[in-house]
């Protein structure tokens, strides 16, 4: 699987960001993403912040470290950020010693793999941050793809848990800060003249009671 992932994305390393994020789509996922990140991440300037699967570099602006699996999305991050420190790895292998990292996080990277890379990455993590440092990390919500009847052809996004199943996985090790829904509404269906408009709507459901409802859960937790 880990090679299949490498391949894929070294192969759409040129295109990722024009194809992914420089739509009304992306942009959307990105806003909500990002008011996360910015809202709980400390300041780079005075901590060692990990963007763990940094790709082209789409958050790279909130740390001042990268690692990622493909030597190619590498490459153009590094020409975008050439002052962040880079290195070739993988959330069970990350290349820096242990407890180094003040907040480590990881978008779109945990719904490629499986539930045993998804504990190795638990544990990985734990080892390089600091006592009391943050994991902010995301995945595709177990509840809603069950109400939508959604389910992977391969391993592209197949990875999918629901609060309590990350609890039960992360519980000896660490602590539940905060979680929030990331795109409840279904905007790909939206013309894209409107979708902005419904920006605000989206963050309150994202918000709201029925956050474990939305397309994707972004999660913060604490080690002990």
């Amino acid at each position: 699987m880990i090679e299949e992932i490498k391949k894929y994305y070294d192969d759409l390393a040129r295109s990722y960001d024009s194809n992914r994020f420089e739509n009304s789509y992306g942009q959307y996922i990105d806003l909500q993403e990002r008011s996360f990140l910015k809202a709980f991440l400390p300041l780079k300037s005075s901590s060692n912040i990990l963007d763990l699967g940094c790709g082209t570099g789409r958050f790279l602006n909130l740390a001042n470290y990268g690692v990622d699996i493909s030597s190619n999305m590498i490459e153009i991050a590094q020409s975008k950020f050439p002052k962040i420190r880079f290195k070739e790895g993988s959330v069970s292998n990350i290349p820096f010693e242990n407890n180094h990292f003040d907040a480590i996080y990881s978008l779109h990277v945990i719904m490629h793999l499986n539930q045993e890379i998804t504990q190795s990455f638990l544990s990985e993590t734990h080892k390089k941050l600091k006592s009391n440092g943050k994991l902010i990390f995301d995945f595709p919500s177990k509840k809603r793809r069950k109400l939508v009847g959604y389910t992977s052809e391969n391993w592209h996004a197949a990875n999918e848990f629901s609060i309590d199943e990350i609890i039960k996985l992360s519980e000896s090790n660490w602590k539940l800060v905060r979680f929030r829904g990331v795109l409840f509404l279904p905007i790909h269906r939206f013309p894209i003249i409107i979708r902005r408009f419904f920006v605000i709507i989206d963050n309150v459901l994202c918000r709201s009671f029925f956050k474990e409802y939305a397309s994707y859960v972004i999660i913060e937790l604490e080690k002990k």
